[in-house]
This record gives structure tokens, C-alpha cells and sequence, in this order.
């Protein structure tokens, strides 16, 4: 005879139903092994609905709701009248998911803004240090003609707030570190919505203009610890100005 379950001491057992996977992540969980496992790899078309179905035996809808989780996780690219593939590495997705996310975290723990914004001072003082080391001609011709244009659109919010992206994202790049650079685009675009409150402050659109040929003057001249300070002055001056839960509008 089986013998039953005591439990001894102030310890409980939380009454909690087990549930079953649903169809449909066990046939996510077995595309993504196939994935991961290399025997899909990128640009490889995915077997038709049918043949799934066949071969996992399951239903029509527990295949398409799979595939519409493996699109929103962006692993696979589906084209009308084409079957799904797998999709090829793409930094720039990984930058937009990883903003959605922060939107949802920030949007329901403010806590989290602090340390959001700890980290981008961190990283980016030390992106900033390396592209002081590293920076090309080419690099520092990019960089100021980035605030050159923004320079010229401090009556434009939206169009003055994309260059302030694109001046950090571009100097991330520099690194040669592709990951950082879509990780400090992901955070800006996050970040953005607490700027205009920033930029429609009169003075202001000049001080950031300022903070940003400093940081260029100090990674053209090649010095690391100067661009890392120019890069925290900027930072820590913008910081102040994010406040969570403002309308951009």
C-alpha cells in the first residue's frame, strides 16, 4: 500500500492545480530545439502546416498559434503565399524587443527608472572611453555630422530627439561591439519619451548640443578619461530630466 504524504513542522503545502503545457508549446518547444540544434538554420523553410501536424500529431491551430509565437519572438519570418523560415540574426529586432520590454517593466515599477538609468551612464561613459581609442576619421565625420543636422532641427522636438538616438547609437558603434550598440538604441528609445520635456525647455536644445561636440572633442583628440566624463556630465545633467509617466505630447 502507498503510503501518504505527512507534512511535519510550520511547513504547508500551497494548494495549486499542475496544468498541462498547451499544444501549442510543445510544438513552439520542439520547433525551437530544431532551431537551436542547427537543423533549421537561418533562411531554412520550415515544414508546411500539414507535415507539422503529421508529424506532431496536432491540430491546425496549435501549429499556427506556435508560429505566431516563434514570429513575435522574432525566430521566424512569415510572407503570404510563402512558407514560414527561420529568420537570420538581426541586432536591430533584439533592440526594439528589448524596448517593449522596458516599457512594460518601467511602466509598472518606476523603481526600476533608477537603475535604468545607472546602467546607461555606466555603459555609455565606457562606450564613449573606447570610441576614444578606437574612432576613425570616418567615425568622428559621422558623429559630427549627426549634431550638425540636429543643430538644425532645435524647433523640431520629434526630429532633434532622433538625432540625439542617433549620435549615441552611432558612438556605441564605434566599440565594433554591435550587441552594446542595439542594447544603448534599445534603452534610448525607451528613455525617449521622458526627453521632451527636456528639449522644450528654452536653453536646453544648446546645452545638449554642447555636452555633445565635448564628448566628440575628446574622442577626436583620443582621450578616453575626458570622453568618459564628458559622456557622465551628459548624463547625469540629462538623468534629472527623466521623469517617468509624462505625457510626451
Amino acid at each position: 500500500m502507498a503510503k501518504s504524504l505527512h507534512w511535519t513542522g510550520v511547513c504547508e503545502l500551497k494548494k495549486e492545480i499542475i496544468r498541462k503545457k498547451k499544444l501549442s508549446d510543445e510544438v513552439r518547444e520542439r520547433l525551437l530545439a530544431e532551431i537551436e540544434e542547427g537543423h533549421l538554420p537561418p533562411g531554412a523553410p520550415l515544414p508546411s502546416e500539414r507535415e507539422l501536424m503529421e508529424a506532431l500529431g496536432v491540430g491546425r491551430p496549435a501549429i499556427r498559434e506556435a508560429m505566431q509565437s516563434l514570429q513575435n519572438l522574432g525566430l521566424i519570418q512569415v510572407r503570404h503565399g510563402e512558407r514560414p523560415r527561420v529568420a537570420e540574426p538581426q541586432l536591430d529586432l533584439l533592440a526594439e524587443q528589448l524596448a517593449l520590454t522596458m516599457h512594460h517593466v518601467l511602466t509598472y515599477d518606476s523603481n526600476v527608472l533608477a537603475q535604468l538609468k545607472e546602467a546607461r551612464l555606466l555603459m555609455e561613459a565606457q562606450l564613449a572611453r573606447i570610441a576614444a581609442e578606437k574612432a576613425t576619421g570616418t567615425d568622428v565625420a559621422d558623429l559630427k555630422a549627426i549634431v550638425a543636422q540636429q543643430a538644425e532641427l532645435t524647433e523640431e522636438t520629434p526630429r532633434f530627439m532622433e538625432m540625439d538616438g542617433n549620435f549615441h547609437g552611432r558612438l556605441a558603434e564605434i566599440s565594433g561591439n554591435l550587441l552594446m550598440a542595439s542594447v544603448v538604441r534599445a534603452i534610448f528609445a525607451w528613455l525617449e519619451r521622458f526627453h521632451p520635456a527636456a528639449v522644450r525647455t528654452t536653453g536646453l536644445e544648446k546645452v545638449t548640443l554642447e555636452e555633445h561636440r565635448a564628448i566628440i572633442a575628446a574622442i577626436e583628440a583620443g582621450d578616453g578619461q575626458a570622453a568618459d566624463q564628458a559622456m557622465r556630465h551628459h548624463l547625469s545633467r540629462a538623468n534629472t530630466l527623466y521623469r517617468p509617466f509624462d505625457d510626451p505630447a
